[in-house]
């Protein structure tokens, strides 16, 4: 339920007492004056999704965009009409208004000393759950980050053509990132000089790391959700901190496993968890701008007018040099996910061909993963197979035989590494011998 509040002049009042009538919105109005004449303040109830169609409604009519309009939140209403009016938008989509938008957007943000101090916490935490391998902490450490703050802002800044907006959360942006990375790497630093943390420890062996040691199609289309998920909710009157949780998913883990691998000297792992933390980041933001467009935002007409003076071409060069960059990165980061999928898929089918040997009957493919070596354009070289048997028989030369099968198939020679699950089996009929 909103409340809104409309100061109207004395040649507006009727048109838009009008409008609310024709609404059916039941209004109370009071006698005010602004500092440069007087007039009437308007208050009137509404559901919120009635809210936008009701002040675009009266811009028609002559209500100016620099017009005194407060909108504020109310616990209920009655008044003869709200029954109707709440069964008529009850069903209706009715995206909150544009002020709505950049107000809720903002309120999302944090000032700089605490957005940096939630961060730099959230990748203590995060950094701490990859290297216990601990999914609960992870997920601990993103409902702390304040990450889709600046992230809504930024896609609110671009749809609405707020430069500022957009320029200050594009920064807040990479600096969460950057302290993310370099608190989880201090972190990771302490546990490796004070012993807490073994020297030798493999960094890719890690089960929660190894699986961010690449961007690939599915981190694209996570990274598309969450931001158009976070978009969608911003625009609706529900909250939105459960999809904030999803977009510090998205970002936070792979921000603190860049910092792991740069304190063990992992370079590669770093590099290929950088490639997917910007992918990622740029796919995020992606969909929030998209999806804000879709929905039907767009600046407003007076900071069109703005814009379109001398301004414009001075804003209209970085906008392009900006676009050029990204679609640079995203095709560079595609095409060497499309060429480690590609391998991704070779690489199992030729494990599965090898198993589906009679030399192998007893064992059975768990998992197949492939460790990308953070080149955009070259191949993984690791592929780690998890097997599972039900029986002590051993199998000395499966790993070479995969080995060759993958050569084979993709003109690659990778290392190959296998381990096995044991497992027992008993059927229906048999019985436990007594003790």
């Amino acid at each position: 339920m909103r409340l809104v509040h409309v100061f109207v002049s004395e040649e507006q009042k009727e048109a838009v007492f009008e409008v609310l009538q024709d609404c059916e919105v039941d209004y109370v109005t009071t006698t005010a004056s602004s500092a440069a004449t007087g007039g009437t303040l308007v208050e009137f109830p509404l559901p919120t999704d009635g809210v936008n169609d009701v002040l675009d409604s009266l811009r028609e009519v002559g209500l100016d965009e620099e017009s005194y309009v407060v909108v504020g939140s109310a616990e209920t209403a009655r008044t003869g009409t709200m029954e109707r009016l709440q069964n008529r938008y009850a069903s209706d989509f009715s995206p909150l208004a544009t002020a709505e938008l950049r107000s809720k957007s903002r309120d999302m943000s944090y000032d700089l000393y605490s957005f940096v101090w939630l961060v730099a916490v959230s990748a203590v935490i995060a950094a701490g759950g990859l290297l216990v391998d601990s999914p609960a902490v992870i997920v601990g450490s993103m409902v702390i980050a304040p990450l889709v703050g600046p992230v809504l802002t930024t896609g609110v800044g671009v749809v609405t053509d707020d430069r500022k907006m957009m320029s200050d959360s594009v920064q807040l942006q990479v600096v969460g990132l950057v302290v993310a990375i370099v608190t989880s790497a201090m972190f990771s630093l302490f546990l490796r000089v004070t012993g807490f943390a073994p020297a030798g420890l493999a960094i890719s062996s890690i089960e929660l790391v190894s699986v961010r040691l690449a961007p690939t199609l599915i981190t694209v289309a996570i990274g598309l959700g969450a931001g158009s998920a976070a978009a969608f909710a911003l625009t609706t009157k529900g909250p939105t901190a459960l999809v904030g949780v999803m977009i510090a998913a998205a970002l936070l883990p792979a921000a603190a496993t860049v910092g792991i691998a740069l304190v063990w000297g992992a370079l590669i792992v770093a590099l290929g968890s950088a490639l997917l933390l910007t992918m990622t980041l740029i796919f995020i933001n992606l969909a929030v701008i998209a999806t804000l467009r879709y929905l039907g935002y767009q600046s407003d007409d007076h900071d069109s007018e703005t814009d379109a003076g001398e301004n414009h071409p001075s804003w209209t060069i970085p906008r392009f040099a900006a676009v050029a960059l990204l679609v640079l990165v995203v095709t560079g980061v595609l095409a060497g996910t499309f060429i480690q999928l590609s391998f991704e898929r070779e690489a199992t089918t030729s494990v599965e061909e090898v198993i589906d040997r009679p030399a192998y009957d007893g064992l059975e493919v768990v998992a197949v993963r492939t460790q990308y070596d953070g080149r955009p354009f070259d191949s993984a070289r690791t592929v780690s197979v998890t097997l599972s048997k039900s029986s002590n028989r051993t199998y000395p030369a499966v790993a070479a035989d995969i080995q060759r099968q993958v050569a084979s198939r993709t003109g690659e020679e990778p290392e190959v590494r296998v381990r096995f699950q044991e497992y027992q089996v008993a059927s229906p009929n048999s019985r436990l011998a007594p003790d």
